[in-house]
């Protein structure tokens, strides 16, 4: 049967990486922009001028470069930062000394922040402290004197680039955490349907040979000792499984990746729309299995109308093995508004309080997953009713507008 894998991809951090390639074109043009607005109060304008023509060619050259994590490579960052303390190194040479002491802003003004940030959402809170710290001696340099204004804006700069490089911290952990938790569940849900599958075939063929032998003897017998050996095996498998360790991307950029198995794509041979239970449930009808169905058909998706007619036909496995070849089944199927409702009964002796919760212990999964497992990933559930000596009734109930919406996504 095909198998599909789907990948699912989180990332929070690339908004961040969409966000600062605008900053960065955004406070260049101011720059420049600012300058032509007091070209005139500049004692070496041409200066300017040249570092301008730089800082638009640079930064729009380099935009891929910051257009995830893993273009932003600590070359381009450093090369990045050196044009920004050059440019504030500059206005010394560019601007009148006055204009300077008067609290002018430098010739790169608040690009220079990109840069910085750049350094956080790349390298974390560390790398924005090592990257603004820089920044905050160059303009201390550049001023001259600690004045008011500039100590304020390196305190700014260096405040909120440690708290941004930390949040992204943050998110990658929350990232791994979650696709940590979407793998095992992932991996959950295809230990279950294994052990559906398992429990539907395997198991039952291994303990009949199990019961047949013990009855026969001789090697018979032995051959049933063996069966019973490998069906505690394989039931202690499929009970405890293994999760693979969580995968995530090379490229942070690409935030964590889980690798999530699809229930199994249904064969060509299957027809993908709408089935009608009744015929699912008719090859059930037996001498002792009484079925009764309305006489209108009811419809469901294929998926959902196999899963229910699985849950159904282990519900009968159950009847069979544990009240007998002469109990009496009856299967009763109902169309009601939003639900359909199957119900199963049998005149057998009944399960024991506390029985169906030692059996699961024990890894004896047949209602836990044959039959509840399948109607939770159906969005329905399963209603288990016993009376010692009187026999057992399940009560299995699917919803249709869930199912119905599942249907139509899955044939598209």
């Amino acid at each position: 049967m095909a198998r599909r894998e789907r990948v699912l991809r989180m990332s929070v951090e690339q908004p961040l990486w969409r966000a600062l390639a605008g900053y960065r074109v955004l406070t260049m043009l101011y720059a420049v922009g600012f300058f032509a607005t007091a070209y005139d109060g500049f004692a070496r304008p041409w200066v300017a001028v040249v570092y301008y023509c730089v800082l638009f060619v640079w930064t729009v050259a380099t935009l891929p470069r910051v257009a995830n994590a893993a273009s932003c490579t600590r070359g381009f960052l450093a090369v990045d930062l050196a044009i920004a303390l050059t440019g504030i190194m500059l206005t010394t040479v560019a601007d009148s000394h006055v204009r300077i002491q008067s609290g002018g802003p430098t010739l790169p003004s608040i690009w220079t922040a990109g840069s910085v940030l750049a350094f956080a959402i790349k390298g974390g809170w560390r790398w924005a402290a090592f990257a603004s710290t820089a920044v905050a001696v160059t303009n201390l340099v550049e001023r001259g004197t600690p004045a008011r204004d500039t100590v304020h804006n390196v305190v700014l700069v260096w405040v909120a680039s440690i708290a941004i490089g930390y949040v992204v911290e943050v998110a990658r952990a929350s990232e791994r955490t979650l696709a940590r938790a979407l793998e095992i569940e992932a991996a959950t849900r295809e230990r279950e349907r294994l052990a559906r599958d398992i429990h539907d075939s395997v198991l039952q063929v291994l303990a009949m040979v199990q019961r047949r032998g013990a009855v026969i003897g001789g090697e018979a017998a032995e051959l049933g000792r063996m069966a019973g050996e490998q069906e505690v095996a394989l039931r202690t498998l499929v009970s405890g499984g293994l999760v693979p360790v969580s995968r995530v991307s090379r490229d942070a950029a690409d935030g964590a990746v889980v690798y999530a198995v699809d229930e199994p794509a249904p064969e060509e041979s299957e027809p993908e729309g709408p089935l009608d239970l009744r015929a699912l449930l008719a090859p059930f009808a037996a001498a002792r299995v009484n079925l009764a169905e309305p006489g209108a058909p009811v419809v469901l998706p294929a998926p959902a109308a196999r899963e229910l007619a699985a849950a159904v036909g282990a519900a009968l496995d159950n009847v069979r093995r544990h009240a007998g070849d002469d109990a009496r089944a009856w299967i009763l199927v109902e169309d009601e508004l939003d639900a359909v409702v199957v119900t199963v009964r049998d005149d057998g002796p009944g399960i024991p309080e506390g029985r169906l919760a030692q059996a699961e212990g024990e890894g004896r999964l047949g209602v836990a997953q044959s039959i509840r497992g399948r109607l939770r990933d159906l969005g329905g559930g399963a209603e288990l009713i016993s009376t010692p000596g009187q026999g057992t009734e399940v009560e299995l109930t699917v919803p249709k507008e869930k199912n119905v919406q599942r249907g139509k996504a899955g044939s598209r």
